[in-house]
């Protein structure tokens, strides 16, 4: 079984070699039998980095506004992620390559501009590089920061990278861990959780606002993950223990999005 799994917001707060969450993937990922690819934001270390530079974060329908100055924190950020995740993941015995996303022109975007700036909505994705990782043996670990035309770097939304990803190694999963179980009906109210939901179903929840923040870019994912070719998407929290396994044996709570 081929996975892409998403790691993002507070669920990668500690990067540091005791982390406890990476500990928790390390041996989730160990158990897995076929080819796994991490894909990562890191809204925390950016948000952190920009407060003691003295920059403002801001957001537009759970995207982050990204004017220059904003898309050097978000490089250096995510390079730190990245050299955390992948060091904890080689210390306990996995494999991990880290990548960012214009090595090997995995991920490219063209920048939005307005208001949002650097960012790309819809990145384009090469699955070919990870491919060959998986080939060897490895597990590769990617950054969203994505080429752009112009030959500068863009922001890339995570859940969209791994999204588009997913589809383009047709994966047989793609796992969104973040901060929230499950997607709700009602987003401030955890009672309206949902654990199975079709795409169509999805689609009406985004026209209808019923999905919005943070939760927009993850809803959007899995609907182009599984346009594209990708089999299952689920959404759950990375902050439980063990969550990966527990995802995919179905022993946490979940949103599965089914095409």
């Amino acid at each position: 079984m081929s996975l892409v799994v998403k790691l993002g917001g507070h669920a990668i707060d500690d990067v540091g070699p005791s982390s406890p969450v990476l500990s928790d993937l390390a041996s989730d990922l160990g158990d897995v039998d076929g080819p796994v690819a991490v894909v990562h934001g890191g809204g925390p270390q950016i948000a952190g980095l920009l407060h003691r530079l003295g920059l403002e974060s801001r957001f537009v329908d759970g995207l982050r506004v990204t004017d220059p100055a904003t898309m050097d924190v978000v490089a250096m950020a995510l390079g730190w992620v990245n050299v955390g995740i992948v060091a904890a993941l080689q210390h306990r015995g996995l494999d991990a390559v880290g990548l960012a996303g214009p090595d090997g022109g995995i991920v490219r975007g063209g920048v939005a501009g307005g208001e949002l700036g650097r960012v790309a909505l819809a990145p384009q994705v090469d699955g070919d590089l990870i491919r060959e990782l998986w080939g060897a043996g490895r597990v590769p670990v990617v950054s969203s920061v994505g080429l752009a035309p112009d030959g500068g770097l863009v922001n890339c939304n995570a859940d969209t990278v791994a999204g588009a990803l997913a589809a383009a190694l047709g994966a047989d999963e793609l796992i969104l861990l973040s901060d929230v179980d499950q997607i709700r009906q009602q987003p401030d109210d955890p009672t309206t959780a949902i654990e199975r939901v079709s795409a169509a179903e999805l689609e009406a929840m985004l026209e209808s606002g019923a999905v919005r923040d943070g939760m927009r870019p993850k809803a959007r994912a899995a609907l182009d993950a599984l346009a594209g070719g990708a089999r299952r998407v689920v959404v759950a929290s990375g902050t439980r223990r063990y969550a990966l396994s527990g995802v995919v044996a179905r022993t946490v709570p979940v949103t599965e999005v089914v095409a």
